[in-house]
């Protein structure tokens, strides 16, 4: 076997080949786990709106309103039981947690009263922020019943009614950000 010449023309083909196996090879990755990736997302979806609203009978993800506000997307997921709207779960955002981004399921009654939140997602502090999940700590009980008409949805430092996680005042505010916003889309949204 004859030894190649290096040069720059040998060089770019020889990188050009490896560049494109790898590309084939990511191709073919992501091809055959996108559809498992896209299942997992929607069963924690599906699992999220079944705690926040109460038993329904129907599959709210087949009848999910988008709405766009405040540079991301809303989507709204009306919950019913024998016909009649039982609840409307709402997943939305807030960019502001200490480590970015936070997306929780607010569940709301059909009278706007929260149901309940649970966290869909974040990166928050271990031992600090991420209190905010309803496993580690009952933050998110005082929301419970609450109608944001009437409950002011900030901190108690900044004039609201909602009693900070320790240490977490960042992360507090933003679970009540995503949360106001949740409720601004429904009242936008006016899922029947």
């Amino acid at each position: 076997m004859a030894n190649v010449e290096s040069n720059f023309k040998n060089m770019t083909l020889t990188l050009l080949i490896i560049s494109l196996v790898a590309s084939a090879a990511l191709g073919l990755v992501h091809q055959f786990t996108n559809e498992a990736i896209v299942k997992a997302q929607m069963l924690k979806i599906n699992s999220a709106i079944e705690v926040v609203v109460p038993e329904f009978d129907n599959q709210p993800y087949e009848e999910a309103k988008t709405i766009e506000m405040d540079g991301g997307e809303l989507t709204l997921f009306p919950a019913k039981k024998d016909g009649e709207l039982v609840g409307t779960a709402v997943k939305t955002f807030s960019m502001n947690g200490f480590a970015g981004l936070i997306e929780l399921m607010v569940g709301f009654l059909p009278d706007g009263t929260i149901n309940k939140v649970a966290v869909v997602s974040h990166k928050e502090t271990p031992g600090l922020g991420d209190k905010m999940d309803p496993k580690k700590s009952n933050f998110s009980v005082q929301f419970e019943g609450k109608n944001p008409e009437s409950f002011k949805l900030s901190v108690v430092k900044d004039g609201g009614n909602v009693d900070a996680i320790t240490a977490s005042t960042i992360t507090s505010r933003a679970y009540c950000d995503a949360v106001e916003r949740a409720y601004k889309a429904l009242k936008e949204g006016g899922v029947q």
